[in-house]
């Protein structure tokens, strides 16, 4: 029979990605749905919590983590973590039928998923030790955040993995998001300002208004601005100028400050 997979992930162009590479790598695989959060992955093993054989799921949704999916309902099938986390945390699952693969992935990492898969079937039903599971919720929970470290970006009729650390600043027009690098090369991006603010180390980022989010790197020079607002010089120069509001000084003198 096909291989019924399931996929939960709140990126649509890591999602499309996810599923061009696991019909590359088998072309009979079926997948049953592409899920955005945490609620709708819970709703969906509600009403049917045999329609999957096998699921690929991002650690950090757009509500919540996944891991709260296994708090409110029973999932027997075997899970296998797309993420952009280092792997230290997530090592304890390589030994229990849960495997990981680091965002940004390959076709060749999926597979070896789907083969550890496989070789784990053949020695009978695979299911997540969820002893470890509830310990790598806790250990998440109260120890370090982890950040995007990449996005995947539309260019020329392909998927371009972009690091977070080669932009300078984010931008929004028209509603629609573009990420601006240290080279000068703008890219699209699949997220709104305010769903960036919870995915960026705000160490290095910062929300200058509504239309930026700046990385501090790219910051050259700063000035006085009227009103008591701050007129940020970056590195590229953005097509319009970078206000920090008055009432906003002290906050993003602090963050300078750090």
């Amino acid at each position: 029979m096909p291989l019924r997979v399931l996929l939960v992930e709140d990126e649509p162009a890591n999602a499309r990605n996810l599923e061009f590479m696991l019909h590359e790598a088998d072309p009979s695989i079926t997948i049953m749905d592409v899920l955005p959060g945490v609620e709708d992955t819970i709703a969906w093993f509600r009403k049917q919590p045999d329609g999957c054989d096998l699921v690929f799921m991002d650690i950090r949704l757009n509500d919540g983590l996944s891991f709260e999916v296994f708090d409110k309902v029973k999932v027997e099938q075997p899970v296998i973590f797309v993420t952009a986390y280092d792997n230290y945390a997530l090592q304890a699952f390589k030994a229990n039928g849960i495997d990981y693969i680091l965002k940004p992935y390959d076709e060749t990492e999926i597979r070896a998923a789907l083969a550890k898969y496989n070789r784990l079937q053949g020695a009978g039903p695979v299911k997540a030790d969820m002893g470890q599971l509830d310990a790598l919720l806790k250990m998440m929970q109260q120890g370090a955040t982890y950040y995007k470290q990449s996005f995947l970006v539309h260019f020329r009729e392909k998927l371009l993995p972009l690091e977070t650390a080669r932009i300078a600043w984010f931008y929004t027009a028209n509603e629609i998001v573009y990420a601006c690098t240290s080279d000068k090369k703008q890219y699209a991006i699949e997220f709104t300002l305010e769903q960036l603010q919870t995915q960026l180390d705000p160490a290095q980022f910062f929300r200058a208004n509504r239309q930026f989010i700046i990385q501090r790197s790219a910051i050259k020079e700063i000035e006085l601005y009227f009103n008591g607002r701050l007129y940020l010089k970056l590195t590229p120069e953005p097509a319009e100028k970078v206000l920090i509001s008055k009432a906003r000084v002290p906050e993003f003198k602090t963050w300078m400050n750090y």
